[in-house]
């Protein structure tokens, strides 16, 4: 029997190679390419992400231990954790070759303790404005100093994380030129081999006149991007979809979902869709006019989302069916309800939109 699925994401594999294609083509092959696949690759599924583009990818980007130990079985690629590690996972971080990234002389010193026989190579963090991990400016290369001297820790690169690369560009340039200067005055202090990374998908698309060494977006490998003037350079690779479940004619001044905030005005054709938020579907998009598409035509979402069900006006559609094929994000016919329009409705930004979607949201490779 053929398989149904009743909420589902298809990923196609080709846009992802095609969004790495274009960060290779814009940087050329001098500057490596760190893929962030934490988070479940955004929602799109780690490993077959990561099996995807591993062949283009120089070293992939985790949040954390565990993370990082589930993709080692899918990808020899080096991994980096770009999370902060606690002291008890440390000695397998070190044991099993990951990168961990290090905000404080106290990290290092433990992975030079723990790191039985290896050098452990690792990630020195500076803050450069965003408040959540790495050594203080003033006080990096003083730390980094002692970091570097310690004799089981190799310093694989230094980083910094921007923090408004999309909102406020003078702030950004401000990042980028204090972090310059900070690697001018580490390389000449304390000369090496190690690497530097700062840009991030808006950093590269709206910032590249300095790449450094490696590069490392997130958001650009699924195709999407947070400055609107870049989006179509990229090819975003999820449709999410689902099925309607159930059509029914309701009369008119009927409620319609929880807390009757949709009352019918006129008869109206409703059909339920097989997604709620248990799916990973905003409740925040109830009654703030976004739309589904249902054969090719938007289709307004009515009332509040449901747990495991959603309903949807399909009066102007009298063909539609029982089991039609429903694109709750992505392209159908000429019609789009993009990731960024979700955001913008629910109120919230493309990160959470890819990042809540459901486990038993099948995804489906293409």
């Amino acid at each position: 029997m053929k398989e149904h699925y009743r909420c589902w994401a298809e990923i196609d594999r080709s846009a992802l190679r095609r969004n790495v294609a274009f960060l290779r083509e814009k940087f050329g092959p001098a500057v490596e390419f760190l893929a962030v696949v934490k988070a479940n690759a955004y929602g799109h599924g780690m490993i077959e992400v990561a099996r995807t583009i591993a062949d283009q990818t120089n070293i992939f980007g985790v949040a954390n231990l565990e993370e990082a130990t589930v993709l080692r079985g899918a990808v020899q690629n080096p991994i980096a954790i770009l999370g902060p590690a606690l002291p008890e996972e440390r000695p397998a971080i070190a044991e099993r070759a990951f990168v961990p990234s290090v905000s404080t002389l106290e990290e290092a010193q433990d992975f030079d303790r723990v790191a039985g026989g290896r050098r452990v190579p690792i990630i020195f963090k500076i803050d450069t404005g965003m408040g959540r991990m790495g050594v203080l400016e003033e006080e990096a290369v003083a730390v980094f100093k002692e970091v570097h001297a310690l004799s089981n820790v190799r310093v694989h690169s230094v980083s910094t994380h921007l923090t408004v690369s999309d909102q406020d560009e003078e702030f950004t340039r401000g990042q980028l030129n204090s972090f310059a200067g900070l690697i001018r005055q580490l390389r000449a202090e304390v000369p090496g081999d190690y690497k530097a990374h700062i840009l991030q998908t808006a950093g590269v698309l709206a910032f590249a006149e300095e790449p450094f060494e490696i590069v490392r977006p997130g958001m650009l490998i699924y195709g999407v991007s947070s400055l609107p003037e870049f989006q179509s350079e990229l090819h975003p690779a999820m449709t999410w979809k689902a099925r309607i479940a159930l059509i029914r004619d309701m009369p008119a001044g009927h409620g319609i979902s929880y807390g009757r905030t949709f009352i019918t005005p006129k008869k109206m054709r409703v059909a339920t869709l097989s997604c709620g938020y248990a799916d990973g579907y905003p409740r925040h998009l109830s009654n703030r006019g976004i739309s589904v598409l249902v054969r090719g035509q938007r289709c307004p979402l009515l009332g509040r989302v449901t747990m495991d069900l959603m309903m949807i006006d399909v009066s102007h559609l009298p063909a539609a069916a029982v089991g039609d094929e429903v694109v709750l994000m992505g392209r159908q016919g000429d019609e789009d309800v993009s990731c960024t329009e979700l955001a913008d409705r629910a109120h919230t930004i493309t990160w959470e939109i890819m990042t809540r979607i459901g486990a038993r949201v099948r995804r489906l490779y293409v």
